[in-house]
């Protein structure tokens, strides 16, 4: 099976994730997922820094697919997110991996950083199935 492509036409129905803050889903399989967008002023605060907002978003879209790729329909039940520094190249790369996978909850992480390979934050989410 083509996971990336199932991917990309089952999360196209993500509006805000895909049209409003442009990520893009550059791979994916079950458990694990990359996705990420190139910084553009929509994605700036105040400051001319990308805002929180955009990374938390980039980390929860990478998490609601590994939590649905090949599974029940599952919802963020929890999450967190530490940010560590502000990106200073051109892209925010997410990627995440499901921890554990139960009949009903799971845990997973997402590891967030930019094109230099710089660490921007850390989120870890738990989510619950709501289809069985």
């Amino acid at each position: 099976m083509d996971w990336l492509t199932t991917a990309r036409e089952i999360f196209s129905h993500d509006i805000y994730a895909t049209e409003t803050t442009g990520i893009v889903i550059d791979e994916a399989e079950p458990g694990h997922a990359v996705c990420s967008f190139s910084i553009d002023k929509r994605h700036l605060n105040a400051h001319d820094r990308v805002m929180g907002g955009a990374i938390f978003t980039l980390a929860d879209f990478a998490f609601a697919i590994i939590t649905n790729l090949d599974r029940p329909a599952t919802v963020g039940q929890s999450s967190s997110i530490t940010y560590l520094a502000a990106p200073k190249g051109e892209k925010v790369i997410a990627e995440g991996r499901l921890v554990r996978s139960g009949r009903r909850t799971c845990f997973g992480t997402v590891e967030v950083r930019d094109d230099t390979g710089r660490q921007v934050a850390f989120f870890t989410g738990s989510g619950m199935v709501v289809d069985s």
